[in-house]
Order: C-alpha cells, then structure tokens, then sequence
C-alpha cells in the first residue's frame, strides 16, 4: 500500500484531532468519516421495536447448542 502525505492548516487538524477516536488511526479515522453508512443514532427505534429487538436477542442467547 502507498502512503501519501496531505498539507493542512494546523487549525483544520486540530478540529480533525478533536473528531478522532484515540483507538484510531488516521486513516481509520478519515474512511470512518466518509463512509456512505450512516449511524443508529439514539430514538432510531421506537420502543416497541426497541423492546423486540432486545426479545429477539434473548431469545438467540438461550438456543442450546
């Protein structure tokens, strides 16, 4: 894989710095930030879709093996 290098302010990369995680790396960072996927973002659900989904997965942890 190529490396590349990309000038910036160093004002730009502070509000970049802010933005990233610490467990990431700069070029996790940047793919992360411009995925087309879009995040669950909280209320995404209402309640009764929340209460089946957490229905469904208790159900998946107590199938016998």
């Amino acid at each position: 894989m190529s490396r590349t290098s990309i000038p910036i302010d160093s004002a730009t990369k502070d509000r970049l710095s802010d933005l990233k995680r610490d467990d990431e790396t700069w070029d996790e960072f940047l793919i992360r930030i411009t995925s087309d996927e879009q995040p669950i973002e909280f209320g995404a659900w209402s309640d009764d879709e929340a209460d089946e989904a957490m229905q469904r997965l208790r159900e998946g942890r107590e199938r016998p093996e």
